[in-house]
């Protein structure tokens, strides 16, 4: 992990323009794209964490998502620029549960949230397989800088209707 890192509060080491192919028929960005974005933003943060493709080839290791969660809270249009945030909110040997917002990067809205769980998967037996000691402690290190932040509002969040 890059010193300069910082990691007391949310990560934001990211940034993503609104492509042309990411738009739908009602004229905003579609909502597989959110998924994709969300997934860009994700990657930047693995790999500085160490998990890069010469990690991943040298140790037959790949990532699995074991649960992904996204909630649409304001459309964003073809051009615009969208900033991330990142935290880890808990992990352990072999996962860890992180939090991302997606922002409208020059209106400075909330566009969208999500929540997943990523696996460290051993590829020879494609099972989960503890993390090796040096990214570990990195992934530690965040959660710990970052654990007494009070947790997202729709963090676990269900899906329903809403009655009046």
């Amino acid at each position: 992990m890059p010193d300069t890192l910082e990691v007391a509060g949310p990560l934001e080491i990211h940034t993503e323009r609104v492509r042309p192919e990411w738009i739908d028929h009602n004229g905003h960005m579609n909502v597989a794209f959110y998924l994709t974005a969300f997934d860009e933003a994700a990657g930047a943060v693995a790999r500085s964490i160490g998990f890069t493709n010469e990690y991943r080839k040298a140790n037959n290791i790949g990532t699995f998502v074991g649960d992904y969660h996204i909630r649409y809270v304001q459309e964003v249009m073809e051009g615009d620029l969208l900033r991330f945030t990142y935290r880890i909110i808990d992990c352990d040997e072999k996962r860890f549960h992180y939090w991302q917002e997606m922002y409208h990067a020059d209106k400075g809205y909330l566009a969208a949230e999500a929540e997943a769980i990523t696996l460290h998967i051993d590829m020879s037996v494609r099972k989960v397989s503890p993390f090796p000691p040096e990214i570990y402690e990195r992934i530690r290190a965040i959660f710990e800088a970052q654990k007494d932040l009070p947790l997202p509002e729709n963090l676990g969040r269900q899906i329903k209707i809403k009655r009046r």
